[in-house]
C-alpha cells in the first residue's frame, strides 16, 4: 500500500456519556493501558503505512494539537482541522475537500481496534465501491421463548435465541466522488453520506471487521477495552 493514502479521524465529539471525566480531557485521550485512544489508533494505522492523518477537532482541540504535535514520533504526518461548531461525523470533510483526491479512510477517533487497515482498504478499491463500511457482528440475546408463525399457524419454537446483527463500526474507506453529495456546509453525518450514495445508486459495501474492536462509548466499553488491551501482543 502507498503511503500516499490518508485517513480522517473525527476527533471533536463532547463524550457526553462519559463525563465526569471528559470534563477534564477530550474521549480519544482517554488512557487504554499507558497510551491514549487516539494513539493506539494512528499506531496502528502506522503499521499499515496510512501516514499521512487528518485529525478534526472541537472540544478541548488544543490538548490534542499539544500532546500529538505533527506526529513525527509517531512516524505519522498529522493535519489539523478545527469545527467552529459541532459538524457530525462527517461534516467535517467539507474542510477537507481540496486535499481529499483520492479513496481515503474516515473513522471515529475513539475507537479501540486491532483491524487490518491494509486488508480494509484493498477491498474498497478492488471493489470499486463509493463507500465501504466496517461492520461487526454483535449478539442480541433474546431472553424469551420466540414464535415463529406462518398465517396464524406456529411453524417453528426457538428457547431464548441470540440474534446476530452487523452494526456499524464508525470505520469507512470513502472515495471522493461520494463527497459530491454532501451539502457544503453545516453538520452531516456518515449515515446520512451513506444513504445519500445508496439513494444515487452508487456502490455500497459493507466489510467484516473479524479482529477486535470496541466503541468507547460508555465507562463499561472503556474498563472492558482496558482490561483487554492487558492480553494484547504489541505489534505496533
Amino acid at each position: 500500500m502507498s503511503s500516499s493514502v490518508q485517513a480522517v479521524l473525527m476527533c471533536g465529539g463532547l463524550g457526553t456519556r462519559l463525563r465526569p471525566w471528559s470534563y477534564v480531557i477530550p474521549k480519544p485521550m482517554f488512557p487504554i493501558g499507558e497510551r491514549p485512544i487516539l494513539e493506539l489508533l494512528l499506531a496502528r494505522l502506522h503499521k499499515y503505512a496510512i501516514d499521512e492523518i487528518y485529525l478534526a477537532l472541537g472540544y478541548k482541540a488544543e490538548l490534542i494539537e499539544t500532546y500529538f504535535k505533527d506526529g513525527a514520533h509517531l512516524g505519522v504526518r498529522l493535519h489539523y482541522v478545527r469545527e467552529s461548531e459541532p459538524l457530525g461525523t462527517a461534516g467535517a470533510l467539507n474542510l477537507l475537500r481540496s486535499q481529499l483526491h483520492a479513496p481515503f479512510l474516515m473513522m471515529n477517533g475513539d475507537l479501540v481496534t486491532r483491524l487490518d487497515f491494509r486488508a480494509f482498504y484493498a477491498f474498497h478499491v478492488a471493489q470499486r465501491a463509493a463507500i465501504t463500511v466496517g461492520v461487526k457482528t454483535y449478539d442480541v440475546p433474546i431472553p424469551y421463548g420466540v414464535v415463529e408463525s406462518e398465517s396464524d399457524v406456529v411453524v417453528a419454537l426457538r428457547e431464548k435465541p441470540t440474534l446476530s446483527v452487523n452494526i456499524n463500526a464508525g470505520i469507512y474507506a470513502i472515495s471522493p466522488e461520494a463527497l459530491a453529495l454532501m451539502p457544503q456546509s453545516g453538520r452531516y453525518d456518515a449515515t446520512q453520506l451513506i444513504q445519500a450514495a445508496m439513494d444515487a445508486g452508487m456502490r455500497v459495501c459493507s466489510y467484516p471487521i473479524k479482529e477486535y474492536w470496541m466503541d468507547i462509548g460508555r465507562f463499561e466499553d472503556y474498563h472492558k477495552a482496558n482490561e483487554d488491551a492487558a492480553t494484547w501482543v504489541d505489534e505496533e
